[in-house]
């Protein structure tokens, strides 16, 4: 009697990136969740987390798509959860391009995040974009153009924590045999 190999590499491959994805997602999810401080800034408030830095961490590592899924669902989720549930379709919409932009930015020209400088300019390129819709979505929720203004310092220093967090945490996993 012959034995038959259930192995496939295709399989194994997309199990391997099902696993890697909800990982990703569960990292930024709980970055955001238990290491954030909410800002005393007018009525909307303000959130700075290390959500942020864990998303551009991760689009660095693995790339656009992974970039987008883990901001998307991991901080949409957070505002589902947490009380911010008005700002989750903002945020997956935010956060999900974000991290693709890093990830495009980062995994350019064959780099794979392997470009410090690549990195930190992917990380900076997104910071607008991130800020712009969070505008926009918070001028629809509040019928205001003046308002959401109040959440542009935050988001400001939420990014740029995130940044300064993000590139050494990235240079060190990048030197680990499992990326090189």
């Amino acid at each position: 009697m012959q034995k038959t190999s259930s192995y496939s590499p295709t399989a194994n491959s997309r199990t391997f990136d099902l696993i890697l994805s909800s990982m990703a997602i569960a990292l930024v999810f709980v970055a955001t969740l238990l290491l954030n401080i909410r800002l005393p800034i007018a009525a909307n408030g303000g959130l700075v987390h290390l959500g942020t830095a864990m998303l551009f961490i991760i689009a660095i590592l693995f790339g656009p798509k992974k970039g987008l899924i883990a901001g998307a669902i991991g901080m949409g989720l957070f505002d589902l959860v947490s009380g911010w549930t008005l700002w989750a379709p903002i945020t997956i919409i935010a956060r999900g391009l974000q991290g693709y932009l890093v990830g495009k930015i980062a995994w350019s020209g064959n780099r794979t995040g392997n470009s410090t400088s690549f990195n930190i300019l992917a990380a900076v390129v997104s910071m607008p974009l991130m800020i712009a819709i969070y505008y926009v979505g918070e001028a629809i929720i509040f019928s205001s153009w003046v308002i959401p203004a109040a959440s542009i310092p935050g988001n400001i220093v939420q990014n740029v924590v995130g940044l300064i967090i993000a590139i050494p945490v990235a240079i060190a996993l990048k030197k680990t045999p499992y990326f090189k």
